[in-house]
Order: structure tokens, then C-alpha cells, then sequence
């Protein structure tokens, strides 16, 4: 019988793809605000700023999907969920940040490398336990496991 779960990585795709469409309807609004036309790409600086803060998120995007779906299907679902959901807060926090002075941006933009950094780690080790069991007939997915559901708090930690 066909059931349908909830996949947490298909969540957050779609929750990032709402993000991005709030950056650039921000994007959209600045343009008309301020250059009182259609888009383009120079104007006011607080165009500009925006321009760039969405600029720089649309450019994250396929590397945030990559590691995430990566780290659920080879690693684990719940901490790869989890630290994909941290990544969207930060990236909000970058992209607000940015408005603002850039340099108020950086630690949004250094905690998200630190949990790109996180999904590629389980991307990894699940890719590796895989080849572990595929030569040697041994399975290390219970530790795996138990080690980035304990690891995936310590990404609240600034």
C-alpha cells in the first residue's frame, strides 16, 4: 500500500524556494522604489545592496541543495533537516544583514559555510560507509548516525 511521508529535504527545497522569492521580490520592489522603472541592474545604493544580498543567496543555491539532499539520502534525514533549516534562518540573517552595512552580514555569511561544511561532512561519511559495507561487509551507519544527530546541535552555537 502507498503511503506518503514527509521527506524533510523536500521541504526545505520548497521552503528555500520561497526565500529566494521573497529576495527577489525585495529585489523587484527597491528597482521601482528607487530607479521609478522596470528592473535594472545599477541604481541607488540600497538597490545595489539588495541586487547583490540576492545576487549572492541565488548563487548558494544549488551548492545548499547539493550537500543537503546528498547528506539525507547517504547519511541521515534528521540532522541534515535539521542543519538545512539553520541554513535558511542564516541565510535570512545574511540577506537582512546585508541591507544594512555588508559587514553586518558576515557572520550570517560565515555560519552558513559552517553548515554547508556540516552537510558535506555527512555527504561524505554516508559515501564512505557505503564503500565500507560494499568492500569489507561492514556497516558503521548506527554510528554515523548517533555522532551527527549528537554533532547537529552545536551548529546553534555562533
Amino acid at each position: 500500500m502507498f503511503s506518503l511521508q514527509p521527506d524533510p529535504a523536500g521541504t526545505l527545497t520548497l521552503d528555500y524556494r520561497l526565500q529566494n522569492s521573497f529576495f527577489a521580490h525585495k529585489v523587484e520592489h527597491e528597482s521601482k522604489t528607487h530607479n521609478g522603472r522596470s528592473f535594472q541592474r545599477t541604481g541607488t545604493p540600497a538597490f545595489e545592496r539588495v541586487y547583490t544580498a540576492n545576487q549572492n543567496c541565488v548563487d548558494a543555491y544549488p551548492t545548499f541543495l547539493v550537500v543537503l539532499w546528498s547528506a539525507g539520502l547517504f547519511c541521515s534525514q534528521v540532522p541534515a533537516a535539521f542543519a538545512g533549516l539553520m541554513y535558511l534562518f542564516v541565510r535570512q540573517k545574511y540577506f537582512v544583514g546585508y541591507l544594512g552595512e555588508r559587514t553586518q552580514s558576515t557572520p550570517g555569511y560565515i555560519f552558513g559555510k559552517r553548515i554547508i561544511l556540516f552537510l558535506f561532512l555527512m555527504s561524505l561519511a554516508g559515501i564512505f560507509n557505503y564503500f565500507l559495507i560494499l568492500f569489507f561487509g561492514s556497516d558503521f551507519e548506527n554510528y554515523i548516525k548517533t555522532i551527527t544527530t549528537t554533532v547537529s546541535p552545536l551548529l546553534l552555537i555562533p
